[in-house]
């Protein structure tokens, strides 16, 4: 049976109460996560693997293709979230939307929300780091506002494109993994979601680990623990736009301030 043509009954019309997590966690909704459990359609295993190498190839085109400004870079930030959606459209048709739902009032609050949670839980964890072990610079922050107009504009738009790709990144493999725990493995529903959270944020942030020279600490403490909040709110909503958009603001504050610091040091 083709992926395209499978059918299963809602999740939401035979899953038990039980099955969900308190309203910390899960809105009281019936809302559920698309792909891993057949709705709106079935992935085979083959699917799932060539939807997560396309990951790796987005991401591959966007550290391997030269990026000697933000307006180049464009290009290879494009890739990075094109690349995956382009395939998972292939294989489940029209219902690669399932990752995007309508945005909300109360979704927009809940991006606002998780940004402010996500860098308070940064800059804490930050503080803990750089303690114990010391942490190293991000060079995109480094360098935010130090260009051209044009190069700053062109640094926030291919950014939101990066972190929109970094969301999908991220939930594709949390997705494949939580198919393979609770379709093939016959995990609780519960347990995979947890095993599927940490292990996509591990995932996240292994990624980081070449941006910040291989501070295992930073990159797996840091950003695996922000990682950590973003997908909650992907958890919580299973929308990617709102997860996305609370780490498009979260990212641009840090990016603004570096701007402002930078222009008000070339002004002196």
């Amino acid at each position: 049976m083709s992926s395209s043509n499978a059918h299963v009954q809602p999740a939401h019309e035979s899953m038990p109460p039980t099955e969900r997590f308190g309203r910390l966690i899960e809105r009281r909704d019936d809302a559920d996560f698309p792909f891993y459990n057949g709705v709106p359609t079935a992935l085979s295993i083959r699917q799932w693997l060539l939807v997560w190498a396309s990951v790796v190839v987005g991401f591959a085109a966007l550290v391997l293709i030269p990026q000697p400004n933000n307006v180049v870079a464009l290009i290879p930030r494009i890739l990075f979230v094109g690349i995956p959606l382009v395939v998972l459209a292939t294989v489940t048709r029209e219902h690669w939307r399932a990752l995007f739902r309508r945005v909300r009032g109360r979704d927009a609050l809940t991006m606002i929300g998780f940004a402010l949670l996500n860098l308070v839980v940064t800059f804490a964890l930050a503080f803990i780091v750089s303690s114990l072990f010391g942490v190293s610079s991000n060079e995109a922050i480094d360098e935010a506002g130090k260009g051209s107009t044009l190069d700053t504009v062109a640094f926030y738009v291919g950014t939101g494109f990066q972190l929109v790709g970094e969301e999908v990144f991220t939930i594709l493999p949390f997705l494949a993994v939580l198919y393979f725990l609770f379709a093939k493995a016959k995990v609780s529903r519960k347990t995979a979601i947890v095993l599927a959270w940490l292990l996509s944020s591990a995932w996240f942030a292994a990624a980081h680990l070449p941006t910040y020279d291989w501070n295992f600490a930073q990159a797996f403490i840091i950003i695996g623990g922000a990682r950590v909040v973003l997908t909650l709110a992907y958890i919580r909503t299973k929308n990617l736009w709102v997860s996305a958009g609370a780490h498009i603001i979260n990212d641009w504050t840090l990016f603004t301030q570096a701007v402002v610091v930078n222009a008000a040091l070339m002004a002196i």
